[in-house]
């Protein structure tokens, strides 16, 4: 059984409920639950204030012990806030002498591209404690994923995208498509060059989606990418004034811009069915009948 660590450098996590579910559920799995004071923490819209949640991320480097799993309680908004004062050295020490497993998405994006654009520092895009763990039904997509990331040095991914037929392969990265537009001309934006970039988001009406991807485009960023995989965009419903634009014609528009293979339903993102990707390792991505993504080189349990 595993040894998970709880972190909450973001939003309040206000099901509470929720949270205590996903604890009990783990616990019940035979895993041992640390740090879960940081459930209730709150100062106004935030998981505690900045010096709480910025000495979850720092205490990481002087945290005891091997195979720990680092979960955040969920995302929402805060971790913007405390990247300027992150020990980036000290935890790219850590996961250089014993790596911990850190995991989450959403608004984390931020922390684990920071620490792969730093240090190199492979982290997995997967579920957090609150909407994952402790959602109503634990989903076994979701928890199958999770455990095959964080035990095959090799796992691979199967789904029925759509796109063009493409072999390639590079560095995995990306996560949360608003987060990474937002560390666009910053040090903890990753410089990745022939890499394999997968995106998703929650909220985001499709033309914010565009607008964004456009803005990877008009920088260069995705011209250097050898493949766009777009996960789930959850709650991107079109309106009566879009008048037949929606995700789809924004992807067929999206394509016509690009020279690189756009792949799209992945189930990665904010909806209760997600896989678990490590991002910074190496990928090969396939697309004829199905598309397959295999990754390799990420720490695992046990290693």
């Amino acid at each position: 059984m595993s040894r998970f660590h709880l972190i909450a450098p973001s939003g309040y996590c206000i099901n509470q409920q929720a949270a205590a579910l996903g604890v009990q559920r783990l616990e019940l799995q035979g895993h041992q639950v640390d740090n879960r004071g940081v459930i209730t923490r709150r100062d106004q819209r935030f998981a505690g204030q900045e010096s709480e949640r910025l000495h979850d991320l720092n205490s990481l480097v002087a945290l005891e012990g091997a195979d720990i799993i680092v979960l955040p309680v969920r995302g929402g908004y805060g971790a913007s806030r405390l990247l300027e004062d992150i020990d980036w050295q000290g935890l790219i020490r850590r996961q250089q002498s014993q790596p911990l497993l850190i995991c989450g998405h959403s608004d984390f994006t931020v922390v684990q591209m920071g620490l792969l654009a730093r240090g190199g520092v492979i982290t997995f895009s997967g579920p957090m404690l609150a909407g994952n763990f402790g959602a109503p039904t634990l989903n076994e997509f979701t928890g199958r994923h999770f455990w095959q990331a964080l035990r095959q040095p090799e796992l691979t991914v199967e789904w029925r995208g759509e796109g063009p037929r493409c072999h390639t392969q590079g560095t995995l990265w990306g996560g949360n498509l608003a987060m990474l537009v937002s560390l666009i001309g910053t040090p903890w934006l990753p410089a990745i060059e022939g890499g394999i970039l997968v995106v998703e988001d929650i909220n985001e009406h499709p033309f914010r989606v565009e607008r964004m991807l456009l803005q990877l485009l008009h920088c260069g960023i995705l011209a250097r990418q050898k493949a766009l995989v777009l996960g789930s965009f959850t709650s991107a419903d079109p309106n009566e004034y879009d008048a037949g634009y929606n995700l789809n014609t924004m992807v067929e528009y999206l394509r016509s811009r690009l020279s690189i293979p756009v792949i799209t339903g992945l189930a990665f993102g904010h909806e209760q069915e997600t896989v678990t990707l490590p991002l910074g390792a190496h990928a090969v991505l396939e697309h004829d009948e199905r598309s397959r993504l295999t990754v390799s080189g990420h720490p695992v349990l046990g290693a």
